[in-house]
């Protein structure tokens, strides 16, 4: 199974469980995330989520061979970019965060990573731009000038730096993230659920507002970078294991 799942009392614990591809996101993680955030959904006794991967890697993004899958109904790409939640999700990181991982990321409340996680929007290094929401949702859990950063060089942001700039809540030693994503969820439920489902969806309507616009000129300029040369010369250098050589068309 690509992703695992587990109850730990009121709250629903997602693993994604691909580590041999750097828990790259392809269709059987895709239909598994969907499954898990519709049982965390729908299931009453379930009053929080956590979202978490591998003790290296907890996403390394959309898997470059096969692609994330088909949207679903209900959560979109991979399951989760478009969901709309009433119940706090906790992201645990581990290791590295990229791409799609750290997109993944920011559709969590909450954020609890090791102290060597890292968080990274490498897309530019392939000739491709983050198309899971990401170009715009950085912008609202960043200083500007910082999601700038990550957006133009694609260079990764460390835990210890997004602790400070406030896009991780809490800080573990490496191999305490899940732990310390269960006890902040444990925090969470030991809340009257249905006030913090009405707290979190009005906090949810100034933080995330339609988003319609913002997906047009996203999946736009996406589609206007799958036709040039530089994405082709991307991807061969990627599997190459070479720099790649662009040309700017």
């Amino acid at each position: 199974m690509s992703v695992v799942t587990s109850r730990q009392r009121r709250v629903l614990v997602v693993r994604i469980d691909r580590e041999e591809k750097r828990n790259a996101l392809n269709a059987a993680v895709t239909a598994g995330i969907d499954a898990a955030m519709n049982t965390l959904e729908d299931d009453p006794e379930l009053w929080c989520g956590v979202l978490t991967g591998g003790t290296r890697v907890f996403s390394a993004g959309a898997d470059l061979a096969s692609g994330p899958g088909e949207p679903t109904e209900r959560g979109g790409l991979v399951g989760l970019i478009h969901r709309r939640r009433t119940k706090p999700l906790i992201a645990a990181v581990e290791g590295l965060a990229l791409g799609g991982g750290v997109e993944l990321v920011l559709c969590c409340d909450m954020v609890v990573a090791a102290r060597t996680a890292q968080f990274g929007l490498p897309e530019v290094k392939r000739g491709l731009m983050p198309d899971f929401g990401g170009a715009f949702r950085i912008t609202r859990v960043l200083p500007r000038n910082v999601a700038y950063e990550l957006l133009a060089t694609g260079d990764n942001l460390t835990a210890e730096r997004a602790e400070r700039l406030g896009f991780v809540n809490l800080l573990t030693e490496p191999g305490a993230a899940l732990d310390g994503a269960l006890a902040l969820a444990e925090r969470v439920i030991a809340n009257a659920p249905l006030a913090v489902r009405a707290a979190l969806d009005v906090a949810h309507q100034e933080v995330s507002p339609d988003e319609t616009a913002s997906w047009a000129r996203s999946d736009a300029a996406h589609a206007r970078l799958l036709e040039t040369a530089d994405l082709a010369e991307g991807i061969a250098a990627f599997f190459e294991r070479r720099p790649p050589l662009w040309s700017g068309r």
